[in-house]
């Protein structure tokens, strides 16, 4: 019987992976549900075997535009007519891109065998985000597929747009950021134990500054151990990884970047946005308000929020409305949270929270704004700060001295 080596993903959030025997891939997969294992990927031990010559060559990855291109046209075939199989084999045949043809291949493959295409999806989350899984899921349960993926594709390349414009606006933070650690620690560990000497035979006649006595004990201590420091340093990122993969770590993550200062309010509008874009599009569709609840929550990106949303659910079934219990979360803000409510008693929510959306969007934009245009000056004085330090470290047992004689 062959075997298959597979990485799948418990109940606890955690992956694990190992091999089974199996008659095909689908029973292989038949007895991964039966043992409450989510597959991420499955495939035969020979081709497992293969893959590891290749450990050592980094895969390319997918940008946006890519992703949104290929889901774009997607959805213009299957709006022309295209089964789903053909369409998918004609974009893995075509496709430019090496990494995106192997996954639509991939993707082609699992449909073949009667996967559905968000769970082919769900299983390149490097490739397809929970917002991508969400929406095709919906899209096939609501039979407008085609509606979701364009839909996705336009959230993709607005997410993208937004990100080059933060990128390109934090170039130059970014680049006076690193020069200016480059310099500082080129100055603390060549240059200021030049000065050692000198330092010593002024410490025996008198005594040093505070400053000066702090540098030179940082210059020591970086030049002794600093590789030792980028090292512990470098495992402690791994460690920290690791640890934030999990759900836990996840969450934990989530709810600190809600409590950074201004950025902590942009984090928590992408994903208020971001659920009300998808919850709108859904109900507009005729997805019934609880699975489109369910759907929504998983996009958000947030997990903070999205277990505010499957509490507010939960009150939902039990007759409130959906003002009530997501206005008692805390984490929506209170304009929103009147425009929905008042969205519920002229029955025009879906419309409602697409336009709240549109607004969150407009106003995530301006705050980036300000936050890029504050962080230049910012960088700059802390830059100055530090080089201010380690020169007058260096100057006043000089001027101590000159005063002296």
């Amino acid at each position: 019987m062959p075997e298959f080596a597979y990485t799948a993903r418990n109940l606890t959030g955690e992956d694990v992976a190992g091999s089974i025997s199996a008659g095909s891939r689908r029973e292989a997969l038949s007895v991964l549900a039966d043992r409450a294992l989510f597959p991420v990927r499955v495939e035969s031990a020979e081709k497992s075997k293969l893959q590891l010559n290749f450990k050592l060559k980094l895969r390319r990855g997918v940008k946006a535009e890519v992703l949104a291109s290929t889901l774009t046209q997607l959805s213009d075939l299957l709006e022309n007519g295209v089964p789903l199989l053909n369409s998918l084999k004609l974009l893995s045949e075509q496709c430019a891109h090496e990494r995106m043809q192997e996954v639509l291949t991939d993707v082609h493959d699992q449909v073949v065998e009667g996967t559905p295409l968000d769970e082919a999806f769900g299983r390149h989350p490097d490739i397809f985000g929970e917002l991508t899984v969400s929406m095709v899921r919906a899209g096939s349960e609501g039979a407008f597929l085609e509606d979701a993926l364009k839909r996705t594709a336009d959230f993709l390349e607005l997410q993208e747009e937004m990100k080059s414009r933060v990128k390109g606006a934090m170039a130059y933070p970014a680049f006076l950021a690193v020069a200016g650690f480059v310099v500082t620690v080129v100055l603390i560990v060549f240059f200021v134990p030049k000065f050692a000497e000198l330092f010593a035979q002024l410490e025996k006649k008198g005594g040093l500054p505070t400053p000066t006595v702090m540098l030179l004990a940082l210059s020591d201590f970086l030049g002794r151990w600093g590789i030792l420091l980028c090292v512990a340093l470098g495992g402690l990122g791994v460690l920290l990884k690791k640890r934030f993969s999990t759900k836990a770590g996840r969450l934990l993550i989530d709810r600190w970047k809600l409590k950074i200062p201004v950025a902590g309010s942009i984090f928590l509008g992408s994903a208020v946005s971001r659920f009300c874009r998808v919850l709108g599009t859904l109900l507009r569709n005729g997805v019934p308000l609880l699975r489109a609840l369910e759907i929504s929550r998983d996009s958000t990106g947030n997990l903070v929020l999205a277990n505010a949303i499957q509490e507010s659910a939960e009150n939902i079934s039990s007759g409130d409305t959906l003002s009530q219990p997501l206005g008692e979360c805390g984490l929506i803000p209170k304009p929103v949270m009147a425009m929905i409510k008042v969205a519920e008693e002229s029955n025009n929510l879906e419309n409602v929270l697409v336009n709240v959306a549109d607004g969150i969007d407009r106003k995530i934009n301006r705050q980036i704004d300000i936050m890029v245009r504050l962080v230049e000056p910012m960088m700059l004085m802390v830059m100055g700060t530090v080089i201010l330090f380690v020169l007058v470290a260096l100057l006043l047992p000089v001027f101590d001295m000159s005063a002296t004689m």
